[in-house]
């Protein structure tokens, strides 16, 4: 399925919600599982701001609070994410996210407030299992160690953060008591046959070389960033030159995500930058690119195989599918649900500038007429 099925998450569980520094090679498809989007909790200051003044509270309501560090913690995901993918976040969207982001930690922290029993269960058992998926994708609980490390994170709070977002997403199905049936899923799928065309995808390796500073993500000078090419000249020459190309991609990749593990990449994926795209669906089997030019940094592919296009079939879908379905009906339910629950609680932004971006957020959200996509 395609745009659809990405949407996986009601709207006020899209995956920049909890954006974690990208811990993954990217998915074998859009019909994928989907890397966790923990929650957050028990956060530690993470800017100068927070050491000098503190971590001052940003929004409260009744049982809860939350801090500026949360907030940070999210939005330097975001960065990260980004970054990893030769990409910078303008200002004026990281304002935007930042509005987003908030209004949903405070969402969750909302409804696990009615967590009951069955809902923490229900929770723990989905973290359980997408960890073990991610596992799964990053090659071994060495290499997931390795990059959660990298990203300022253990084991025990990807777990714990995992587990609250799951949990959540529990307590709004139930208190919205929604399902979707067999016969639903099945005219779904019947009635829309283009949307579960699978596009053409490439698998490679690559080697990938950052021209922006991964701390402070700005773009490095211009002396960096031509001994930067000129490193990716060497690596490339070495390459073509017979060097075994995952070892050179182990020892000089700088994107943790995928340096010990192929990417399959769909054709017309919006999160693969167009210039890679096309150097990856030229190349033939076994064959390098020239040192491709991105936003982010240089980047050496290497292809390794195709996967021509198809049609998924409706018995490897299903379960999504009918995700995607409760959660359709989710997005038009949950906005007035957790609008009471804010009243309620009696939530109140306490940083000017958060609020009128809060505002801005909600007001946009408004007028959507699909669940918010991740960036």
């Amino acid at each position: 399925m395609k745009k659809q099925i990405k949407l996986v998450f009601p709207a006020v569980f899209a995956l920049t919600l909890f954006a974690l520094p990208r811990l993954q090679a990217a998915p074998a498809n859009a019909a994928a599982t989907n890397a966790p989007a923990p929650a957050v909790s028990n956060p530690k200051p993470t800017n100068s701001m927070a050491t000098l003044f503190g971590d001052p509270a940003i929004a409260r309501g009744k049982g809860f609070e939350i801090k500026r560090s949360e907030l940070d913690e999210v939005i330097t995901g975001l960065k990260s994410s980004a970054a990893a993918q030769g990409q910078v976040i303008p200002q004026a969207r990281l304002v935007q996210y930042e509005g987003q982001m908030l209004n949903q930690l405070i969402q969750v922290q909302l409804l696990l407030q009615k967590a009951t029993a069955a809902d923490k269960a229900d929770g723990d058992k989905k973290a359980g299992l997408q960890v073990s998926n991610l596992v799964a994708r990053v090659g071994s609980q060495e290499a997931l160690d390795r990059q959660l490390k990298a990203s300022g994170m253990t084991m025990a709070e990807l777990r714990s953060k995992t587990t609250q977002k799951f949990t959540a997403e529990a307590v709004l199905t139930r208190e919205l008591n929604t399902t979707a049936t067999d016969a639903e899923a099945i005219n779904f799928y019947t009635n829309h046959p283009a949307e579960f065309e699978q596009p053409e995808m490439v698998t490679v390796r690559h080697i990938f070389l950052m021209t922006v500073d991964p701390v402070t993500h700005e773009p490095l000078t211009m002396d960096q960033q031509q001994k930067k090419r000129k490193q990716a000249e060497d690596i490339l020459k070495r390459a073509r030159a017979g060097e075994d190309f995952l070892a050179l991609a182990k020892q000089y990749s700088e994107d943790p995500g995928s340096k010990d593990n192929a990417i399959t990449l769909a054709r017309g994926n919006p999160g693969t930058p167009p210039e890679v795209e096309a150097a990856a669906f030229s190349l033939t089997n076994n064959q390098i690119s020239d040192v491709i030019t991105t936003t982010g940094g240089y980047d050496i592919i290497k292809l390794f195989s195709r996967i021509p296009s198809k049609k998924v079939e409706y018995s490897t879908i299903v379960n999504k599918l009918k995700d995607y379905l409760i959660q359709q009906k989710i997005g038009k339910l949950a906005p007035a649900y957790l609008d009471k629950l804010q009243k309620d609680a009696d939530v109140q932004i306490l940083d000017a500038d958060l609020k009128a971006a809060v505002a801005a957020a909600a007001a946009a959200a408004a007028t959507a007429s699909t669940p918010a996509e991740t960036p």
